[in-house]
């Protein structure tokens, strides 16, 4: 019986060792120091920790206005994975859970406002059960995908249905149509076999998507920090999560979308139109989904 445990002790220490083995160094994962120090100085100041958890991200959000937008700053090594957090620039992903990371870590004591605390809750929220294993796969690459683990670990809930929701096909299949836009995926090419089984997984999975016909129609039940995935036509038929950011609801009442836009239209993060207009600027957009942070 002591071996036994001994041997499981053994085993779970060589586990650990292994990951921490291929840890990246912070100067790597974390950029934008002083960016970061200035938010913590505006949280307090504005006590940002007094608000529910929604508008809390939104008042991070809401902070980072203007941040430039850079593409793939997910893919931070070719080989190794890791939670990474990059104030200087920020895609439409990373915008939003920088901002819900932020908010989360503000429910902590303020000895804790820390860069290594805040990458901890982008891991919990990027990664497939909450733990990035140093593998690829074990991050959640599809909007979908993440709304459904968050929502089954329930940090986030699913509202899609529930304001009207209807199931569309859909097909999760861009990061192996276009792998070589991806470091990981052109230095480690055996990864495009398990990402296709990922990818399969995800698309026999049932997609909601709240048409954007009835967005006007829902928008006073949004919330400032509601996370809104954007759904789009994927060159035919088929739906795909395209682009994601947060609402916003203004002094006058008014449901804003926020986002990380790309360089050919804003090249930043901006406080951008009313959510039921935005749609209607692109065709391709067919409707959004909607996840509330609970905790």
């Amino acid at each position: 019986m002591r071996l036994r445990l001994l041997i499981a002790i053994l085993a779970v220490t060589s586990a650990a060792s292994a990951r921490a083995a291929v840890t990246l160094p912070m100067s790597r994962v974390f950029k934008g120091q002083d960016r970061f120090e200035q938010l913590i100085i505006r949280a307090k100041a504005e006590d940002w920790k007094s608000l529910p958890i929604g508008e809390r991200t939104a008042a991070v959000g809401r902070a980072m206005v203007g941040t430039p937008y850079r593409s793939y700053t997910l893919e931070v090594d070719n080989r190794v994975e890791s939670p990474s957090v990059n104030f200087k620039g920020l895609d439409c992903w990373t915008f939003f859970e920088i901002a819900l990371g932020f908010a989360r870590m503000l429910d902590e004591p303020e000895d804790n406002w820390t860069p290594a605390r805040l990458l901890y809750y982008v891991e919990l929220d990027r990664y497939r059960g909450g733990e990035c294993t140093g593998e690829y796969l074990s991050r959640l690459h599809y909007l979908e995908d993440w709304l459904y683990d968050n929502s089954r670990r329930g940090l986030v809930r699913d509202l899609t249905r529930t304001l009207g929701g209807v199931s569309v096909s859909h097909s999760a299949r861009e990061m192996t149509k276009g792998w070589h836009h991806y470091r990981y995926l052109v230095a480690n090419r055996s990864l495009l076999r398990p990402l296709g089984q990922m990818e399969a997984r995800v698309s026999a999975r049932p997609l909601y998507e709240i048409p954007k016909n009835r967005i006007v129609s829902i928008e006073p039940r949004l919330r400032s920090g509601d996370i809104i995935g954007i759904v789009s036509r994927d060159g035919g038929s088929m739906r795909a999560t395209s682009h994601v950011g947060l609402a916003l609801r203004s002094g006058d009442g008014t449901l804003h979308f926020m986002h990380a836009s790309a360089p050919h239209n804003y090249g930043k993060v901006v406080v951008d139109s009313r959510l039921s207009a935005y749609l209607y600027r692109y065709s391709s957009d067919t409707g959004i989904l909607v996840a509330r942070p609970i905790r």
